[in-house]
């Protein structure tokens, strides 16, 4: 009988082969570490940039509304032009007359608001500013003199006499409806005026379209003894101080 014979195998062991790393490939490695990088850097710039532009946006432009001053009295505008203001002007053409027993403030307010009114139709998305001024000398309402000899009588009637300086002021904004109104006085005392005084004032300064007869901002300071009052604007003809305040409640700031 013959034996086979068996013969063993022997169990094979294979070695991982294990690559050198060639110069080559770590610089390939590196090269992807520092585009990588780059690119989170570049990202993150990117990231800050629309940040920063969306901080430093413009805002949104929102059209402010017109401004109308319903007069034309030369001395109102060149007030509102002395703090930026250049409104479109229009003359309301009312009847300024006083009605039976009507006080010199209840004339100047009741005058203001029927001005802004009057002009509202013909200004949509406005905001109108209106004035009006009475004198009142013993519960007298003194007017516009119209003429030299009616400014020199004023004059004389006032010479030596504390006068009240009524000013009515209204806002209107013509797109809501919204009315802001007030009246604002001032109290002046002229003095003693001679005669030549009057007519010389009068000459040199004829206040033909002003109550009482005189520009305070011109030469008329020489005709008062004290002026008491919240806004020296007033006297000339419109409240500016309060003017601002109805300004800004209609998100109208100057500044």
């Amino acid at each position: 009988m013959h034996r086979r014979a068996i013969i063993g195998t022997s169990p094979r062991i294979v070695k991982a082969k294990t690559t050198p790393t060639s110069p080559r490939h770590g610089l390939t490695k590196l090269s992807r570490a520092l585009t990588g990088q780059a690119s989170r850097q570049k990202l993150r710039l990117r990231t800050s940039q629309v940040q920063s532009e969306t901080f430093n946006m413009p805002k949104t432009t929102v059209n402010k509304p017109r401004l109308v001053l319903a007069s034309s009295s030369r001395y109102r505008l060149a007030l509102l032009e002395q703090i930026g203001i250049r409104p479109l002007c229009q003359a309301p053409n009312i009847n300024e007359s006083a009605q039976a027993n009507e006080r010199a403030s209840a004339l100047a307010r009741r005058l203001s608001i029927a001005k802004a009114y009057a002009v509202a139709s013909q200004h949509p998305n406005s905001l109108i500013i209106a004035s009006d001024q009475c004198a009142e000398l013993d519960q007298q309402i003194l007017g516009k003199p119209g003429t030299a000899e009616r400014a020199r009588q004023q004059l004389s009637q006032c010479s030596g006499r504390e006068v009240i300086f009524h000013t009515g002021l209204c806002l209107l904004n013509s797109q809501t409806g919204h009315m802001q109104d007030c009246v604002e006085t001032v109290t002046t005392a002229f003095r003693s005026l001679s005669s030549t005084e009057i007519q010389n004032y009068v000459h040199r300064e004829p206040a033909l379209d002003c109550a009482g007869s005189f520009k305070m901002e011109g030469l008329g300071i020489s005709l008062f003894r004290h002026i008491r009052s919240d806004d020296p604007n007033t006297l000339i003809g419109l409240p500016l101080i309060r003017l601002i305040d109805f300004l800004i409640n209609e998100n109208f700031p100057l500044l």
